[in-house]
C-alpha cells in the first residue's frame, strides 16, 4: 500500500450544537494524539471566545495517527469547521482541502437548518458524506425517525449511518473504522509541480504570517522557495510542519498533507485565502481552483474611543483580515465619531465577533455606528450606484429607484409555533414561498425577506417565538425595488451621522420613536433642555426631550419678598438660553451601543 492510500483528508460538518468539536475531543482521545493529562473539552477551540460561547468560529485543523484494524497505520487530517451561518465561508473553505465528510446530526433535534445548507456545500464539493447520528445517549433521542428524516430532507442514504454518544465515547471507534473504509485516499498528482492551496492562515507576532495549507502536489520543506501564484512573489521557507493539534515542526510535508508554512511573509496583506503555493523553480502553469469571491453583506463604521488609537486600529484589523477573508475595512471618518473605518461583515453575529476580538485581542476601546446593507441606486440619468453608508446616499430627488438585497430564508420550527413564526415573517416584510412538513411535528418554511429586516435581531425574535427550538439559514438572492427612506437623528438641531439609517417608509415613525425613546434613557440630562428628534426628508416624524437640570437658585432666600425670588429665577432662565446657544450635547458611548441593541419587533 503506497504513503498516499494511507491518507484520510476530511471533515466535521453539522449545525451548531450538535456535537463536532466534542466529536473531534473523541477521536484525538482516541487515536492517542493528544496526552490524557492536557485532554480539555472542545480542545480545538482554542480562542476564548470560542469557548465562552460554545460555538466554532474558525476551522482547526489537526493531523492524527490511527491503527485500524486492518493493521495499517492512516494519516487523518481532521478540520473541525464551524456551524453558524454567518461562518459558513469557513465551512467551504475547509471544505476544499477535504476528500469526504462526517455529518453529525444530534439524535434528539433531528436535521436543522444549518445540516442543510452545510449538506448542500459537501455536496458541491463532491466529498463523500457520512451521516453520524449524535447524542443517542440522551432520553428524547429517536434514531429512527431522525435517519427517515436524514433520507427525506437530505437525499441521503441512512441505512449505514453510525449511532454514536460523543460526550461518553461509545461507537466512535466505528466512526474511525468508516473514515478508513468510506473516504477516499487524496488522488495522486498528474504531474511533477508542487501545489498548495492555501485555506487559512494567521499572524504571529515573532515569526510573521503562518500558513495553513493543503499540499495537493509535490513536496515542501524548509530552505525551499515558493511562490505566490496571485502576486508572482517568492519567498523562503523557514519551517513546515503539521498541527497535533499544536504546530508540530516537521522535515518536509508529502503530497496529500494538511499542515503549515512560515516563511518570510512578513505583511498580513501578501497572502490571499485562496492562493496557491508553488515551487519558485519549477513552478506549476495554473493555479488550483480557489474560492468563490466573498462579498460582505453588512457594514457598519467602527472607530476609537480615543482618536489616538486610530493607527492602532487599523493595523489591528489587517491582522484579523488575515485569517478571516470575509472581513473588509476602509477609511472613513464621521462628524460625531471622528477617524474610523468603514467595515464590511457576512452577518451581525460575525460583526460582534470581530468586535469583541478587537477589544481583546488587540486591547482597543471601539464603538460601532449603526449597520447598514449594501443599497443599489439607480439614478434618474440612469446609472447605478451602490450605497453601504447612509451618508453617501444621493439626495432622493435625482433617484430613480432604490433597490435592496434579499435573502432567501429556509427556517426550520415546531408545529405549534408555526402561526406566531409566519406573523413574525410578514412582519418583517417576508413572503413565504412554500412550507414543507418534516414529521409529525416539525415544519420547514421557505421564506423570501429583505435582508435589511433581519440584521437586528430577527435571530433572537425566532429563538424567543419558538422557545430555543426553531433553526435559520439563509442564502442571497438578489436585489428588488423597495420604498426605502433615509431617516436622520437630531440631537439639539445636529444631525449625528453615526445614527442615520435607511428604512422602508412604512416603518420609519416606529424606528424614529424608538430610537428617540432609547437615547432618551442614555444620554445624560443637561443645564438645558434638549431635542431627540427623527427626521425623513428634513421632515420631523418623532420626538422626545430631555429634560434639563434645575438647581434651586432660591434656597438660600429665607421669606422676604417674592420679587427678590423671581429675579434670581429670571437670571437663571437667561443663563440657560445662552447655555443653549452655545451648549454642545456630549453623547455617551452607551448611547449608540442602545441604539444599535434597539429592538426591531
Amino acid at each position: 500500500m503506497n504513503e498516499l492510500n494511507r491518507i484520510r483528508n476530511f471533515c466535521i460538518i453539522a449545525h451548531i450544537d450538535h456535537g463536532k468539536s466534542t466529536l473531534a475531543d473523541r477521536m484525538l482521545e482516541l487515536t492517542q494524539t493528544v496526552e490524557q493529562r492536557k485532554m480539555k473539552e472542545q480542545l480545538l477551540d482554542s480562542m476564548d471566545l470560542e469557548r465562552e460561547r460554545g460555538i466554532t468560529i474558525k476551522a482547526h485543523p489537526v493531523t492524527m495517527e490511527y491503527t485500524a484494524r486492518d493493521g495499517n497505520t492512516y494519516t487523518f487530517n481532521l478540520i473541525d469547521t464551524p456551524g453558524h451561518v454567518d461562518f459558513s465561508y469557513e465551512v467551504s473553505r475547509s471544505l476544499q482541502a477535504c476528500e469526504g465528510a462526517i455529518l453529525v446530526v444530534d439524535a434528539a433535534q433531528g436535521v436543522e437548518a444549518q445540516t442543510v445548507s452545510n449538506t448542500y456545500l459537501a455536496s458541491d464539493n463532491e466529498l463523500t458524506i457520512v451521516p453520524v447520528l449524535n447524542k443517542i445517549e440522551l432520553p428524547n433521542a429517536d434514531v429512527p425517525m431522525v435517519s427517515q428524516q436524514i433520507e427525506d430532507i437530505l437525499a441521503i442514504d441512512s441505512s449505514d449511518a453510525l449511532q454514536v454518544s460523543a460526550k461518553s465515547g461509545v461507537g466512535v471507534e466505528e466512526v474511525l473504522e468508516a473514515v478508513v473504509e468510506r473516504f477516499q485516499p487524496p488522488k495522486p498528482a498528474e504531474d511533477d509541480y508542487t501545489r498548495a492551496l492555501v485555506f487559512d492562515s494567521k499572524y504571529d507576532a515573532f515569526r510573521g504570517v503562518v500558513v495553513y495549507m493543503r499540499l495537493f502536489s509535490g513536496t515542501l520543506k524548509a530552505g525551499d522557495r515558493v511562490l505566490v501564484m496571485s502576486s508572482g512573489q517568492s519567498y523562503e521557507i523557514k519551517e513546515v510542519g503539521v498541527f497535533t493539534p499544536e504546530m508540530s515542526k516537521a522535515k518536509q510535508l508529502e503530497e496529500g498533507a494538511v499542515g503549515y508554512v512560515i516563511a518570510n511573509i512578513k505583511d498580513a496583506s501578501e497572502i490571499q485565502i485562496g492562493d496557491t503555493l508553488t515551487n519558485h523553480k519549477n513552478p506549476a502553469k495554473d493555479a488550483l481552483p480557489g474560492f468563490k469571491e466573498i462579498h460582505p453583506m453588512v457594514f457598519s463604521g467602527i472607530y476609537p474611543v480615543e482618536t489616538s488609537d486610530y493607527e492602532k486600529l487599523g493595523a489591528s484589523m489587517d491582522k484579523l483580515r488575515l485569517n478571516d477573508a470575509s472581513f473588509s475595512f476602509q477609511s472613513e471618518s464621521s462628524i460625531a465619531l471622528g477617524f474610523g473605518f468603514r467595515c464590511g461583515f457576512l452577518g451581525l453575529l460575525h460583526m460582534e465577533i470581530i468586535m469583541e476580538r478587537l477589544r481583546r485581542e488587540f486591547n482597543l476601546d471601539i464603538i460601532s455606528s449603526y449597520p447598514n446593507v449594501v443599497y443599489r441606486v439607480l439614478m434618474k440619468g440612469g446609472e447605478m450606484e451602490e450605497v453601504d453608508n447612509p451618508m453617501h446616499l444621493p439626495d432622493l430627488t435625482l433617484v430613480e429607484e432604490i433597490q435592496e438585497p434579499m435573502i432567501t430564508a429556509t427556517i426550520i420550527t415546531p408545529t405549534d409555533y408555526m402561526g406566531e413564526m409566519m406573523q413574525l415573517i410578514m412582519d418583517r416584510r417576508g413572503e413565504i414561498l412554500k412550507t414543507d412538513s418534516i414529521d409529525g411535528t416539525r415544519v420547514m418554511l421557505t421564506c423570501r425577506m429583505p435582508l435589511n429586516e433581519v440584521l437586528i435581531d430577527f435571530y433572537d425574535r425566532l429563538k424567543t417565538i419558538s422557545r430555543g427550538y426553531a433553526s435559520m439559514d439563509y442564502e442571497y438572492a438578489d436585489y428588488q425595488p423597495s420604498e426605502l427612506v433615509k431617516m436622520d437623528i437630531m440631537i439639539h438641531g445636529e444631525v449625528v451621522d453615526a445614527f442615520s439609517s435607511i428604512v422602508h417608509r412604512s416603518k420609519a415613525e416606529f424606528r424614529g420613536r424608538q430610537m428617540c425613546k432609547s437615547l432618551l434613557d442614555v444620554i445624560p440630562r443637561q443645564a438645558f433642555t434638549v431635542a431627540l428628534q427623527a427626521a425623513v426628508n428634513g421632515k420631523i416624524i418623532a420626538r422626545e426631550t430631555i429634560r434639563a437640570y434645575r438647581k434651586d437658585v432660591t434656597a438660600k432666600c429665607y421669606g422676604g419678598d417674592i420679587s427678590r425670588k423671581r429675579k434670581l429665577l429670571e437670571r437663571q432662565k437667561e443663563g440657560k438660553k445662552k447655555l443653549k446657544k452655545i451648549g454642545k450635547v456630549n453623547i455617551p458611548q452607551e448611547a449608540f451601543i442602545a441604539v444599535l441593541k434597539t429592538n426591531n419587533k
